[in-house]
């Protein structure tokens, strides 16, 4: 039975050590602190373990506590190193909480603040952010930094690997980096899923063999100037199509259909009603000077309301006059889809444009809930600068320097 009883531990003032019994004692300090510690002696050597301070830890309390270090001891084990292993061990776990917690999205916009002034210009960080948006995060941005694996860097590279070459080279770097900087900060451990040597090098064809392969169905962006210059040379309506597909940066059959009573030459804007657009609403897209000097260059024809009227009376140009023209050309390797991923690369290389504002030209649906909220516009004006910096870009001589407009 122990020697203090809970009244004269709550009394006690004077400075000193009172024991309880079976090496359980109290220290009040000159300051009126009291705290206890359990005094133990093992391999011969003394040693004294702190179990808390008075009044947190009360008497009771503190009895139960020496008992259980008394039944380590028993045992074979120093009770102040299990105390520290057990520390450590929470200490492990909750590194590993905060890992969790920490996802590639928010990783990579650490590394891009830590670095972001220390790179040449304002252009490199927007890039890095819409060539992680764009490729990486719809993929890993919402996983724990620490789960990201070799099968999710696959399964963002592989399906632009063989058709974006330069793009998938600079993703996979830029995943290597974030995934480095998270393990230097302690939130992930292994090797890096994202390395090339000897890793995927192994699972992935070297980018100097992919050069060599010709059928892309997507344009190369900088290949898109000397494209439209070849372009140029052909004057039929399937090709006029194909040049205001790739200004707009619509789909084709948004084109296709298109009618002249959405068109307004004055402001530059042609309106596509909702029932044609895939997200169900109206989308307005800015028309730049290359836009509409195309539409004003096409033959108005009385019986028809389409921009490209086709062969068939009532009916517009098929999309198949376009994909024969690209074939004439000698591309018919391309699809007229891909050049909108042709103009997501180059907005997301080569331009600092905001993500969201890129994949609204595409009348794409960027953000749900509150982030939705913040872009429920059509951030209109901006889309018009960037359509045209786009436009300046595919109709200025591959052999001229296009200096791109900064946002």
């Amino acid at each position: 039975m122990g020697k203090l009883n809970p009244k004269q531990v709550e009394n006690l003032a004077e400075p000193g050590t009172y024991e309880d019994g079976d090496g359980l004692r109290l220290v009040v300090k000159a300051t009126g602190r009291k705290s206890w510690v359990m005094r133990y002696q093992l391999n011969g050597k003394r040693r004294e373990m702190g179990l808390g301070g008075f009044p947190d830890v009360g008497l009771k309390a503190a009895r139960l506590a020496a008992a259980d270090q008394r039944k380590l001891l028993t045992a074979g084990t120093d009770p102040m190193a299990a105390r520290d292993a057990g520390r450590e061990a929470l200490r492990v776990s909750e590194r590993a909480a905060a890992a969790k917690a920490v996802t590639f999205k928010t990783a990579a916009t650490d590394y891009i603040a830590a670095h972001r002034a220390g790179w040449k210009n304002v252009k490199h960080a927007q890039q890095w952010e819409n060539t992680l948006a764009t490729y990486a995060e719809p993929v890993i941005g919402h996983l724990p930094v620490s789960e990201v694996a070799t099968a999710h860097v696959l399964e963002i590279l592989q399906p632009i690997w063989t058709s974006k070459t330069e793009t998938a080279s600079r993703v996979r770097n830029r995943i290597e980096l974030v995934l480095d900087a998270a393990k230097a900060r302690g939130l992930r451990d292994g090797e890096n899923p994202a390395r090339w040597r000897g890793h995927l090098d192994k699972l992935l064809p070297k980018r100097a063999k992919v050069r060599a392969v010709e059928h892309h169905s997507a344009l190369p962006w900088p290949d898109l100037p000397a494209f439209m210059e070849e372009l140029a040379k052909h004057h039929s309506l399937s090709y006029a199509a194909i040049r205001l597909t790739i200004l707009t940066a619509c789909r084709t059959s948004e084109i296709l259909n298109a009618t002249w009573d959405e068109i307004d030459l004055r402001t530059h804007t042609w309106t596509i009603p909702a029932a044609r657009m895939k997200a169900g609403k109206d989308h307005r897209v800015p028309l730049s000077e290359a836009a509409v000097k195309v539409l004003t260059s096409l033959p108005r024809i009385d019986e028809s309301p389409y921009l490209f009227p086709g062969a068939r009376p009532g009916r517009p140009l098929s999309n198949l006059a376009m994909l024969m023209g690209l074939r004439r050309m000698g591309f018919g390797n391309l699809t007229m889809h891909g050049f909108r991923s042709t103009f997501r690369d180059w907005a997301a290389e080569r331009t600092q444009y905001p993500r969201e504002v890129c994949e609204m030209a595409l009348a794409h649906k960027v953000a749900e809930g509150a982030e939705a909220a913040y872009w429920r516009g059509d951030v209109f004006e901006k889309r018009r600068a960037l359509m045209a910096a786009w436009a300046q870009y595919a109709t200025t001589s591959p052999t001229e320097k296009v200096v791109h407009s900064d946002f």
